[in-house]
């Protein structure tokens, strides 16, 4: 029974590329979106706004104005 004989340094440097692998990996998950992902929420919240803004009462002031403390 002999051992494997490892090289500590190549492992260390194994492991740590393992390790921002997986951070990368996350880091998709979490903050990854594909530009056209992007693109279609950023359309989305321009037809909301456009949709809120077309039921605006003229001359109405918003809720936070009418306050006069």
């Amino acid at each position: 029974m002999s051992a494997e004989i490892i090289n500590l340094r190549m492992a260390r440097k194994q492991k740590s590329r393992q390790d921002k692998d997986k951070a990368a990996e996350d880091n998709r998950r979490k903050f990854g979106r594909s530009k056209a992902e992007r693109d279609a929420a950023r359309q989305r919240r321009e037809d909301l706004e456009t949709k809120l803004e077309g039921h605006r009462l003229e001359g109405a002031k918003p809720p936070d104005e009418d306050l006069d403390v």
